[in-house]
Formats: C-alpha cells, structure tokens, sequence
C-alpha cells in the first residue's frame, strides 16, 4: 500500500470508523487509511482480529481502537461510532463494510424468511445504523464522508436472493444519503469490488456446491472478470481513500467499481 496518500490524498487529523474491519477488505482499508493519516476505529465480533489490526496500525506508526460489536445488532451496531467519538471528539469517515450472508436456507422457494431478514439487517440496515449515529456528528464539523462496500450484486443478479437485494438497496441507501447530506460538506458513496481474495470467498465450498473443484471454482469466478484474475483487498484502498479525503469532496452518490471488470 506504499504510496497510496500520494495517489489519493490525505487523511492526516481525521477519524475513521470501518465496520467489519478485523479481516479482508475491511482489515486492508483500515491499514490503507492509517498510512494515509486517519486515525482509526476498527469494529466486528471477533476481538482477537481487531486487536491484531490496531496492533499493526501502531506498528506503522498510527493509532488505532478496536471496538468488539455485532453489526447486525442495532444497538451494537451504533457503538463503533460512538466510541470514536468519546474517545477522539470526532468521526469524518465512515466505512459501512460489515457483510455477507446470514446462515440458512437462502432458496426464494423453499427457504427460510429469517435468512432473508438477517441478511438484510447485516448488509443494508446496519449501515443505516452507523450512518444515522454518525451523520449528526459529521454535520457539527462540517466535513463528513461515507464510504458503503457494495458488491458485485450492487448491480447486477449475482447472489443469494436476500444479498442481492440488501445490496441493491445499500444502492438506494447512498444515493438518498448524498442528496440529504449534501449541504452539510457531506459525501456518501458505494464502492463495490468483484471477487476478491478474503476468507469469505472460500473456493473449496463453492466448488462443492458446484459438484466442481476448487481450482475450476476459481477458474470460474475469474473468468467472470474482463481482467480474468481475483483482486486483492489492498487493490480497493487507493479508491476508498480518494472517497474518503478533501480531494473526493465532488464525489458523492456514486456508485464505483474495483472488479478487474466484473461482469462487463
């Protein structure tokens, strides 16, 4: 990630909240804007994992502060930010990354209503959430920034029934966000990466699910990309960082892709 304020601009003096940060893309985000300046609060369920992330934070040089929290959980959820704003007086970005598929039978036929709704609540009304506990404290300061990680089924039918329209609606979510927000020097934006090389994208379970092997899964999910290849996490913090300094202040409620041209 070397490099990546030159590339994106600084965060040097803001606070930053990332949800989902103790791995994957949340874990690289918050590294990338550390380096770029921020002062980080990461947040997800597993201590242990937060815990190392602020442990390399400090290692480069940077202060960071984990807050154990379940994102699905609307109490929970408001805590990171609250936390940010006990502990440093502030919170100018924010990074709704916290995800993924709730346990259960996902078929639209046969399956289970509550897989739907837990899934919704992790993906969509979790960022609801933070953002309405931290958009109060962004419109004092005047400068505010959101950052949604969407997904590849942002846009287009690529997933379970319940992710897909979570994460259609963190679509509407941003766009609503921005107009509402606008006067106050605040910017909300979706950014949405393709397949993406983190513990959630497990080759092996997909390939079984397929009756297929791991390596033809992978070879698969590639070849679903104009780039033909899975991304890294670091590749989404140039982006995310542009998004979330002064320089991306005429960016607002948009939609961006970080995919290698996922599904063009």
């Amino acid at each position: 990630m070397a490099g990546v304020v030159g590339v994106s601009g600084s965060l040097a003096g803001r606070v930053a909240v990332i949800t989902g940060g103790g791995r994957g893309i949340g874990r690289a985000l918050a590294l990338g804007m550390a380096e770029a300046g921020a002062t980080v609060v990461v947040s997800s369920r597993t201590g242990e994992q937060l815990e190392q992330v602020v442990s390399e934070i400090a290692a480069r040089g940077g202060q960071g502060r984990a807050v154990v929290a379940d994102a699905a959980d609307e109490a929970q959820a408001r805590l990171p930010v609250r936390a940010a704003v006990e502990r440093f007086g502030r919170v100018d970005v924010l990074v709704n990354n916290a995800g993924g598929s709730a346990p259960g039978n996902h078929d639209p036929f046969s399956g289970d209503a509550e897989a739907f709704a837990a899934t919704l609540r992790l993906n969509l009304e979790s960022a609801f959430w933070t953002s309405q506990e931290a958009l109060p404290v962004m419109r004092t300061h005047g400068f505010g920034r959101i950052v949604n990680i969407g997904s590849g089924a942002s846009k287009r039918a690529a997933a379970s029934v319940g992710y897909t329209a979570a994460k259609h609606g963190l679509v509407g979510l941003t766009r609503q966000l921005a107009v509402s927000a606008a006067a106050h020097g605040i910017t909300v934006n979706c950014l949405c990466p393709g397949w993406t090389n983190t513990s959630l994208v497990d080759f092996e379970r997909l390939g079984r699910a397929k009756g297929v092997s791991a390596a033809q899964a992978r070879a698969d999910a590639e070849a679903e990309s104009a780039q033909r290849r899975v991304l890294e996490p670091d590749e989404l913090v140039p982006m995310a960082v542009l998004l979330a300094s002064e320089a991306g202040g005429g960016i607002t409620g948009q939609v961006i892709s970080v995919d290698g041209g996922y599904r063009l």
